[in-house]
């Protein structure tokens, strides 16, 4: 299960059989001002995975946000869902949150990426 509106993410998956696994996320996400970086998007994710609570934000510059999915999915694993977890079926909520990332910022294709970002 998931559902999206702009600025929350909430996906749902229960484990089907013993060993499998389960999560409950949430991925609140805003526009920030960072003093350093400028406009930044800050996002917040809670929720459980397999029965344990957790808590745990990043925030990237307006120039890296796109790359957000590889953040919240590193905290994921961090906290207990598979490295080899597949959340293809989510694919469709991500597209509707990319878009809604990159519209808050302001972010146009052709938009310049800091050298110093890369690496």
């Amino acid at each position: 299960m998931a559902s999206f509106e702009p600025g929350h993410l909430h996906i749902q998956r229960e484990a089907l059989q013993p060993g499998d696994f389960g999560y409950d996320i949430k991925i609140d996400y805003q526009v920030v001002q960072d003093p350093k970086e400028g406009k930044s998007m800050q996002f917040d994710m809670h929720g459980q995975i397999n029965g344990k609570d957790f808590k745990d934000s990043f925030t990237l510059p307006k120039d890296m946000a796109y790359n957000f999915a590889h953040d919240a999915f590193r905290i994921a694993v961090k906290n207990g869902i598979p490295k080899t977890a597949d959340i293809r079926s989510m694919h469709g909520f991500y597209d509707k949150m990319f878009a809604d990332v990159l519209a808050q910022l302001n972010h146009k294709p052709g938009d310049p990426i800091k050298p110093e970002h890369l690496g």
